[in-house]
């Protein structure tokens, strides 16, 4: 057993010490915590230092990287105890990072795939996480009680499963404390919105997410990083929406997926291609579908009376096709107008080089409008609430969202914004029109 593995090991043991939590109560598990705070100061040397030292620990002779991952469980305990987040929720994210890590640096002793460690941690770390809260709630409660819970239990532990992994991948695999705090501060949020999915349905959104999101890996439209995003942002939509909702989101990605692939050696010799041979990162993705998130976020918790005022949900159901049609449009548009040589600057319409930010072809307008008429027309098929009246203010926001991204290109990109900021103020726009057309139109009936 190798030196990453065996500390991995005694970091899953000291996990499953927030079972004192439920067990003792937290004052005794208070008592404990203080007791492994105390042992980070004054184990300096020796075996043990050299058994839970990180490599960077060794420079100043402190279990630094310790000392974080118990205050992050710490901080994690004392808002489990002191607010509305439950203890199940804390042991599960607690489990499902120490006992994930520790499954995944054992499969990196066989394999270098990296799919295979992310395949590893994710499904290690929610069977951690299901264990959890499982054992948490029938210590705290009953077998009944744990049975009630399980579709709310397995969706948390998926939810964190996946964003642990991603942000493992994006950070360095040091920075388990920061992944603990957001797994934790996510799954507090989730927990708040119970599922209308049961057991068998979300294990089944599992699968399905997880299938298309090797596919996209797969055909080299999405990187690792891009498929965890992708897999964790589908899983959201289809248990906080419904179906309907992933398969609006699910277009864009396929069909914006090939378009990036669309003429690509082409679009390589004029500068214009994607990089890493247009499979799409974590930036990109979430640059496309931060705000189609927060719409079924808030669809969730307005059907669940959690928003002040009550908003109808329908208002988030608009604002999400919205975003996803200015996503769809703008990346066709960008994806399909960039092969031809002639743009012109939206701004003043004088011809510029291909790939200016801000540059337009009629081919590439045209190309976009069609996206979005392909949300719209998948929206009035799949919702009731979206009549044709609906489709049109979905396909107008999908125009309005395109048109203020080649704005922004013209005016802001490269001096105060990025492209995937000026992506997701451009998808920000047009659920901002979607919900504001909707608005208008009901209070004019």
């Amino acid at each position: 057993m190798t030196e990453p593995v065996r500390r991995a090991g005694v970091f899953a043991a000291l996990c499953t010490l927030s079972l004192a939590v439920p067990l003792l109560g937290p004052e005794i598990a208070g008592v404990l915590a203080a007791a492994l705070l105390l042992g980070t100061f004054a184990i300096t040397d020796g075996p043990l230092f050299d058994l839970l030292a990180y490599p960077g620990d060794y420079e100043d002779g402190r279990l630094y990287g310790l000392l974080t991952f118990v205050l992050a469980g710490v901080a994690l305990g004392l808002l489990a105890v002191g607010t509305s987040m439950s203890i199940a929720v804390f042991v599960g994210t607690v489990f499902l990072v120490g006992y994930g890590n520790l499954v995944e640096q054992a499969v990196r002793l066989w394999t270098d795939d990296d799919v295979a460690h992310v395949t590893a941690f994710a499904l290690a770390a929610t069977a951690a996480g299901v264990v959890g809260q499982s054992g948490t709630l029938a210590i705290t409660g009953s077998i009944e009680a744990v049975e009630t819970a399980l579709p709310s239990i397995l969706f948390l532990a998926a939810s964190g499963a996946l964003l642990a992994a991603l942000l493992r991948d994006v950070l360095l695999l040091y920075d388990d404390p920061i992944v603990m705090i957001s797994v934790g501060l996510l799954l507090w949020l989730l927990a708040e919105l119970e599922p209308a999915l049961g057991a068998v349905e979300i294990a089944a959104a599992l699968v399905v997410t997880i299938a298309l999101g090797y596919v996209s890996y797969a055909l080299e439209t999405a990187s690792v990083a891009g498929m965890l995003t992708g897999v964790l942002l589908g899983l959201l939509t289809i248990v906080l929406g419904g179906y309907g909702w992933f398969v609006v989101l699910i277009s864009f990605f396929a069909i914006g997926g090939l378009a990036t692939k669309f003429r690509y050696e082409r679009k390589e010799d004029l500068g214009v291609a994607e990089d890493n041979d247009g499979a799409r990162g974590t930036g990109n993705v979430l640059g496309n579908a931060a705000v189609g998130l927060v719409a079924v976020l808030g669809y969730a918790a307005s059907s669940a009376t959690l928003l002040p005022g009550n908003p109808d949900p329908n208002l988030f159901l608009f604002a999400f096709a919205g975003s996803v049609a200015t996503a769809m449009s703008d990346t066709l548009s960008s994806e399909i107008g960039s092969v031809f040589e002639t743009p012109r600057l939206i701004t003043t319409f004088e011809p510029v080089e291909p790939g200016t930010d801000g540059g337009v072809t009629w081919q590439g307008e045209i190309a976009g409008i069609a996206g979005a008429a392909v949300v719209a027309g998948i929206s009035y098929w799949l919702f009731p609430e979206v009549d044709v009246v609906g489709a049109g203010i979905v396909l107008a926001a999908g125009f309005v969202g395109m048109t203020v991204d080649s704005l922004l290109g013209a005016t802001l990109e490269g001096k105060l914004l990025g492209n995937q900021g000026v992506n997701f103020l451009a998808t920000l726009s047009g659920a901002i029109v979607a919900a504001l057309l909707v608005l208008s139109l009901a209070v004019l009936g």
